[in-house]
This record gives structure tokens, sequence and C-alpha cells, in this order.
């Protein structure tokens, strides 16, 4: 968790919008000229946190390629330390308030909206590839046209920077652009990069021969071999203050003669006194090799004195040697001490040169003996030269015999090496065919994998639209009953917003009244049992909601699902059939003729007691107007009066006696009695009409 913390992702699209109007303009425009098919374009985003950066330099080259090289690949790589902020990227999902960064125009030609968020569309995030690196530990990618590296080594210490900007530098072809933020700068590695933009740090690389020694003596992790626990990438470097106190102490034992000190292979690492007679800097490459620094006729001493240091392990080697080149100096002792209390164990060689003060006495160790009687000085000097050539000829007899034996056994291992190289040569064809194999292989199970993948996508685009469009609300929770998915119809019973993914739906505010979700999805899932019932809302809608376990195709329980179904139409309508139903129930038990019409005086209704007195049949009579039933029968002025005067104005009228005769009944004696009913649900009214047949052939009074 403090890894975590420690992180900074702090990035957006199009970060500086003249910096990429510079990079579309002038930067990539040259890298993407006469490219051929098979050299694609290299590009890496270094510490591309959560993707913006990868996606918005993406976006331009798709919009340049559109212009003008429809065929150019295109390798973009971005990488960063969090493996959450690359989970991000992958997924390519970024909140509405991108549409300020990126513009309307590039929202609607490289990005979808899907719940309030913005998808990159398929054809850019194609294009990217993303990877978790470290790139203080990890190696880099090569062969770069452009290599961005925008705010990260601002967060880096000096030291660290020094030792990345090599290898960032080794990372890009010769001429490829280093984009850095403004606040950053390549420091004191000039001589690896020359600005090609000051303002916005873009840097082109410079063909360096020395970038691979700057590279590998970086101390980056990747750039040794762990594996060889005795390898060095160079000398061992000492604290110069340590490498000088270990010189005094020894040379104040041999009274601090002109000095150097030394590995076994002859490498200097200090240097005290006044050397200039005895080494010098040889031409060519610099070298610090005591035995190539050294003047004429001092080679092959030295070459014996560290021969002898390092083969016999002497503590100490004394050799006098003739000095040609300084005719009043001619004898130097050249002493040669080995030294153990070094820090680590290492040995080290102190190597001092003495000058002789007289050119006669006793010969050094190791030297033969001198003729006792009185010679000449030149006789003398000539025998002591004659005797340092033998000397030196038995030291390069030995060192030719010990090379003999070396080269031979060096020979014998040279054999069995070419004999292994060649079975390894032929294991390494049988294992190219079998690459080959294996290669196609993959190409044919890419191309499947491809294929499935362009079918995935065209189910979920099939899924979602079948999901937003059967209008029922749906929640797919997993056994710990959180939130996997949910529709947009969802919405209208819990309160969902897209960041509730991953939450317990028991966190979610509900409305639903008549039922306990979590409770009902918390008993299927330990029952297996589905479980239906309905539930409303304040405002009366009516959901039928049920609750069901979630199988995988392995018939596996690994949640529940909830759809919600709104069925307040249904319910409705199923309590309007039930009322008339009853109505109808009711005016049918009415014993009195009865006859329901509508506000134009239509039939709605009639019960058997109208059709047993005055006939007809209920098929024929609804539909038809009161006036125009049983013939026209009922045509008649002071009916019509009650109708369509007295009832509009009075609304109901009682004990309205009429006499009338009928054609196929004769006259009859009526008592009417008539009701206006309001009907909301069909939008009108409704006329109850009472028929009382009071006496036939009965005069009015």
């Amino acid at each position: 968790a403090l890894f975590r913390e420690l992180l900074i992702n702090v990035t957006s699209f199009f970060r500086d919008p003249e910096a990429f109007l510079l990079l579309k303009a002038e930067i990539l425009p040259p890298l993407m000229k006469d490219r051929a098919f098979d050299n694609p374009l290299r590009i890496w985003v270094a510490g591309c946190s959560t993707g913006e950066e990868a996606y918005s330099i993406a976006i331009v080259l798709r919009e340049l390629m559109e212009g003008t090289s429809p065929q150019l690949r295109v390798q973009l790589y971005a990488t960063d330390l969090d493996d959450e902020a690359i989970t991000t990227a992958r997924a390519a999902r970024y909140p509405s308030n991108i549409a300020q960064d990126v513009g309307a125009d590039r929202l609607r030609r490289f990005f979808l909206l899907d719940n309030n968020e913005y998808v990159v569309k398929k054809e850019v995030r194609e294009m990217v590839v993303f990877a978790v690196q470290n790139l203080a530990q990890d190696p880099p990618f090569t062969r770069l046209d452009l290599l961005s590296c925008r705010n990260v080594m601002i967060y880096l210490e000096p030291e660290l920077q020094h030792r990345l900007l090599p290898a960032l530098h080794y990372a890009l072809k010769p001429g490829g652009v280093l984009w850095l933020s403004p606040a950053e700068s390549v420091g004191s590695h000039t001589e690896l990069f020359e600005p090609a933009h000051r303002k916005w740090n873009f840097f082109r690389a410079r063909g360096s021969l020395g970038v691979s020694r700057s590279m590998l003596g970086s101390g980056l992790r990747w750039t040794t071999d762990a594996s060889l626990p005795g390898q060095r990438l160079s000398a061992p470097v000492r604290e110069f203050s340590s490498l000088a106190e270990a010189a005094r102490r020894a040379l104040l034992q041999s009274f601090a003669p002109p000095s150097v000190l030394t590995d076994l292979r002859g490498e200097v690492l200090y240097v005290h006194g006044e050397t200039g007679d005895f080494l010098r800097l040889a031409p060519g490459q610099p070298s610090r090799n005591v035995l190539e620094m050294a003047r004429e006729g001092l080679e092959a001493p030295l070459r014996e004195a560290l021969r002898q240091a390092e083969s016999q392990t002497l503590p100490c080697v004394d050799l006098r040697v003739m000095q040609p080149q300084d005719p009043s100096r001619p004898w130097l002792d050249l002493r040669l001490r080995l030294l153990h209390d070094e820090p680590g164990g290492q040995r080290l060689l102190l190597l001092s040169f003495c000058v002789c003060a007289t050119t006669a006495g006793a010969p050094a160790a190791g030297q033969p003996r001198r003729r006792a009687k009185a010679v000449p000085q030149q006789v003398a000097e000539l025998e002591i030269e004659l005797d340092h050539l033998r000397l030196r000829l038995k030291s390069a007899l030995d060192e030719q015999q010990a090379s003999n034996e070396e080269l031979k056994s060096f020979n014998e291992e040279l054999q069995s090496t070419n004999e292994e190289l060649q079975s390894t040569n032929e294991e390494l064809e049988t294992s190219k065919e079998e690459l080959q194999s294996v290669n196609e292989e993959l190409v044919t199970v890419n191309a499947e994998l491809q294929t499935k993948i362009e079918q995935m996508v065209g189910m979920q685009d099939d899924m979602k639209n079948l999901l937003d469009n059967i209008r029922t609300g749906t929640i797919f929770l997993d056994r710990k009953l959180m939130i996997r998915r949910y529709t947009r119809e969802a919405t209208r019973v819990f309160r969902l917003v897209p960041s509730d993914l991953g939450r317990a739906l028991g966190d979610i505010r509900c409305d639903l009244q008549g039922g306990d979700a979590i409770a009902d999805a918390q008993e299927v899932l330990d029952s297996l049992v589905p479980i239906e019932r309905e539930l409303s809302l304040a405002d009366g809608t009516v959901f039928l909601g049920r609750t069901q376990p979630y199988r995988t195709v392995d018939n596996v329980i690994d949640g529940v699902v909830l759809t919600f179904t709104d069925v307040t139409e249904r319910v409705h309508a199923m309590a309007n059939r039930q009322a008339r139903d009853l109505a109808e129930a009711v005016v049918d038990a009415v014993p009195e003729p009865l006859l329901v019409l509508d506000k134009g005086l239509k039939v709605v209704s009639v019960n058997r007691s109208f059709l047993r007195e005055f006939g007809g049949t209920t098929a024929v009579l609804l539909g038809q107007s009161m006036f125009a039933i049983n013939e026209g029968q009922w045509d008649f002025a002071e009916f019509r009066d009650l109708l369509e005067t007295v009832l509009p104005r009075d609304q109901h009228f009682d004990s309205r006696r009429l006499q009338h005769t009928f054609v196929a009944l004769g006259d009859r004696q009526l008592k009417l009695a008539a009701h206006r009913v309001s009907m909301p649900a069909q939008s009108g009214e409704l006329v109850l009409l009472v028929i009382e047949v009071v006496a036939p052939r009965t005069p009015l009074p």
C-alpha cells in the first residue's frame, strides 16, 4: 500500500497541446517519410501511467496515416512501473471530463460513449502494446525512432538520471528523437543528444562510438550479468584517499622512491613521485598498464617481475637493470612488493624505481656472481649486461615454453569446442525447423484468436443492444453479492452509477416496496430456488422482480441475477377488467331492465331483464343508439326530451313516468330513472338507465 502511495500517476490527453502540434507538424513526418512496410515505425512511451499520452500519440499517428501513409506499420510500446495503471490503460475507459482535453472532433472520431464514459476505439487501442517495466532494472526497447519519457526523470535522483540517459540513448536509432518534459533536460550528456527543439525539449540522438561503454558503465542492473559473481566491467574503483594511504604505508618502509601501485595484471591504480624517467604514455589508445607504459629496456624486467609475483607469490622481487637512455645513471633497481592488507582481500603490487648512485658494486639478488679479481670498468659493465641478457633469455625461454604448453592445451580446448559447436549448430538447425513449425502454428492460432476476438466483440455489441432494448432492469451479482454488471433500466430501481461496479448491492439505496431484494438474493444463493414477487415504487410503478441463480457454461453457480420488469400497465389492465366484470355482474343481477349508455347515448351494456321484457339480443344491441334499438321503438319525443335535455341539465332524474305504444308489445306505462356517472379511466361519462314497467294499458293520471 505504501508503494502505491509513492507512485505519481499524473497525466492527461494531449498534455502541452503546442508540443503535440509540433510533434505532428515537424517531428513525426520526417520519421514516417519513405518508410517501407517491412521497416515499422517504433515508438516507446516510458512511464505512460494510465495510458493517456500513449493514446494521444497513437491518435496523432492515425491522423497522419489517414492523410499520407495508410500502409505504414507502427509498433507503439507503453510501459510503467504501476501494474494497476497499466490495467486501466489496457481497458481504455476514461471519465467524461476528458472532453475538454481531447476536443469534440477527436472525441467523435476516436472514442465511443458508454455509460457516461469514453472508450477508445478499437483501431487506436490495437496500435498500443502496454507492459509493466522498471526503467532502472529492466532492459529498454531498442531501435526506436521516438522515445517519449516525459515527467519521469523529475521524480528521480540526479545520480539515477545520469545513469538512465545513456540507456535511453542506447535504445534510440542514430537520429532518433527523445522527448522530455519542459522541466527536464539531458544534463551533461550533450555528447549523446543534440537539441531538435529547445522549447519543448525534443532531442535527436547523436551517433556515438562510446555510447556502449557509457551505457555499460552506468550501473543499471540489466547491464551486468548477475550469474557471474566475479565479473567486473572495469578496473576496481577505489577511493583516492584509501589508495594513497596504502601506498604511503609501504613507501615509508622503503624510503619512498618513485613508485606505482598496480594490481596483478599491471593496471596502474596510484602513482607516487616522479616516474617520467621510467614510464611514459604510449602512442595510440590510452592505457594504464605498466608494461605498455614502460620505457625502452624496462618492459622485459617488469614482465618477469610481474610473472614471478603472480606465479610464485613472492612477497618481494628485486631486479637490477640497465638504463641505456641515461648513461649518467645506468643502473636501476626494480623492487616489487606484494601487499595483502587491502580491503576485500585484493592482492596489489607496489613497484619502486631505485636509481643506483654508483656503477660498481655487488650484483643484486638473483644475479650471477662477479669475478673477484679486479677488471677494467668497461669489462665489468659488459659482464653485468651479459648476465642480464642471460637472465632475460632464460625468462623468455621459460615464458615461451609455458606459452607453448598453454597454446597446446588451448588448441585441444578449441578442437573440443569446435566439435561442441558443430553439435550445437546441428541442434540449432533442428531447433530452427521446430521453431519455424511452431511459428506457423502460432500464426494460425493468432488468426483464429483474432477471429474469435472479433466474434466476441460482435457478441458483446449484440448483448449490449439486447440488454438496452428489452426494457428490463437487470443486475448481475457475484457470490459475495457484489455488483458485476447492470443495465440502464436497473437505475430506476437502484440508484446506480458506473463507479458502483464492485460494490456490495446492500450499500446502494433502493426505493422498492413490498420485499427485500438483498435477502431474496442471499436466499436464492443458499437454496438455488428462484424467487418471484411483485414490487412497487412510491410513484405507483409496479415491477415483477425475479431472483435467479447465475449459472456459468459449466453449470457452476457463480452469483445471482436480479431482473425487474415494469408490469404497471398489465396490473392496471387486470384491475380494470376485474372492475368491469364486477360491474357487468352487478348490472346483470338487477331485476329491473337496465342499460348502460355512453355519452353519445349508445348502448354499452344491457341486462337480461331488459332483453326479457323488450326483446333483442346483447350482440345486436351493443353499440347501437338508444333511439335505434328494437327497430326504433324508443325514438319518441318524451323519451328524447328526458335523455337529451333533462339529463344533461340535472345530471339525473327519478321516477319519471311515460306511456308509449310499442309495435310488438303494445301500450306500456314506464317509470324511468337515469344517472350520469363520471368514468376517468374511460375518459368520459356513462349513463345508467333503469326502466320499470308499471302496468300495461293503464292510462296516465
